[in-house]
């Protein structure tokens, strides 16, 4: 028997491209996935003609690694999130503030690691390589 993997990370969120493509920025090797004649056929079917008003949109790995979903919800975000990402580098200072030049919050502080929040207000931690 195959055990389950990990594919796909969901965002709940008020503005899903924006969001995405903050993601994107965010992390090294992922990019929003391109629109083809398809995806924007079946866009306009549901009544949509801008991307930036899709209501999922997906964030994927060049690497094969999982992919982020971001998907419209009618509700805020209200409290704190019960799973976030911890994202690893270098100098976590430096790209605390290269995150935050991309609209992230930084929340918190400790001695290994910093908390940020991304535009949509969703939590996750920017550790050093080696913690």
């Amino acid at each position: 028997m195959e055990w389950a993997r990990l594919r796909d990370v969901v965002f709940d969120c008020a503005r899903p491209a924006a969001t995405a493509r903050f993601w994107a920025a965010a992390m090294d090797g992922y990019a929003v996935a391109p629109y083809d004649d398809e995806e924007l056929a079946r866009l306009k079917a549901l009544g949509i003609t801008d991307v930036e008003d899709d209501p999922t949109v997906l964030v994927e790995a060049s690497g094969g690694g999982p992919r982020l979903w971001c998907q419209l919800v009618p509700e805020g975000k209200s409290g704190k999130n019960r799973v976030h990402l911890d994202l690893s580098a270098t100098d976590v200072e430096a790209e605390a503030e290269r995150l935050v030049g991309l609209s992230a919050t930084v929340r918190d502080r400790f001695a290994d690691h910093l908390v940020l929040a991304d535009p949509e207000g969703n939590e996750f931690c920017v550790v050093g390589q080696d913690g």
